[in-house]
């Protein structure tokens, strides 16, 4: 029986989210409450279009010859994908059979309970790579940034590393709330710590937008960061070059 996900929208031709081209999958609902989240609409949970994995490969393999082309796939997204590991499983099982490229762009937003490790360790051998986003270190700041503690996000990120799945490292980049030295230096020994114990190929920084701003608004919520500045160039290479010593 084809697993039912439910899905906020799709993008098929996106470039920024993992290697190649990629056919983007974002899934509805989110257990945390980011104050720049520019899909706030997503974080309802079992919302959003209902697909099966079935449906789902149907669209998917249409851009298959340009996955093929740039070394593209699959990147799945959200809202939180982790909150759907059953339908994640049967979905990338699928890709896997057809050979294509799997990716899965999360928050490590989930507890790892018993049930949740197994799901988890049986996604990640359909799984060619995962990025995570690591949005502070700092548990207060997270928090009130967040809107949830990162301990269980800091596992995740462990759990991933000792299975060898290949891992990305993302940070939003929001001046005066996630770009202080001190916790780009803790974010950095956070990334030697994953790399010691498995493989962290690369590390992102993606600078704050206020592109949600709007969607908050026609929501009918008031948005969290209002004029709240994009980071300069220069700060975007000062976290990057703080952020890569991780990796040394």
């Amino acid at each position: 029986m084809s697993e039912i996900g439910y899905v906020h929208s799709i993008e098929s031709f996106g470039n920024v989210d993992g290697p190649g081209i990629r056919f983007i999958l974002f899934l509805q609902g989110c257990t945390l409450q980011c104050k720049y989240c520019h899909n706030r609409d997503s974080w309802k949970l079992k919302q959003g279009k209902e697909m099966t994995v079935d449906e789902v490969m149907v669209e998917v393999l249409k851009y298959r010859e340009f996955f093929d082309a740039s070394g593209g796939g699959i990147t799945v997204s959200g809202g939180e994908p982790m909150i759907q590991l059953p339908f994640l499983i049967q979905l990338f099982k699928a890709c896997k059979a057809q050979g294509i490229h799997t990716n899965i762009d999360t928050s490590g937003g989930i507890s790892l309970t018993d049930r949740n490790k197994e799901l988890l360790d049986e996604l990640l051998l359909y799984t060619d790579l995962m990025m995570l986003d690591v949005k502070l270190m700092d548990p207060a700041g997270h928090k009130e940034l967040i809107g949830v503690p990162n301990d269980h996000i800091l596992d995740f990120g462990r759990h991933v590393a000792q299975s060898n799945t290949p891992l990305w490292i993302r940070r939003v980049l929001v001046p005066g709330l996630s770009d202080s030295e001190d916790d780009l230096k803790a974010t950095a020994a956070y990334i030697k710590e994953l790399n010691q114990i498995g493989t962290v190929e690369r590390i992102e920084v993606l600078p704050y937008h206020p592109m949600g701003e709007s969607k908050w608004e026609e929501l009918g919520y008031e948005y969290p960061l209002k004029g709240q500045r994009v980071p300069t160039k220069e700060e975007v290479t000062r976290a990057e070059e703080i952020l890569k010593t991780g990796l040394s």
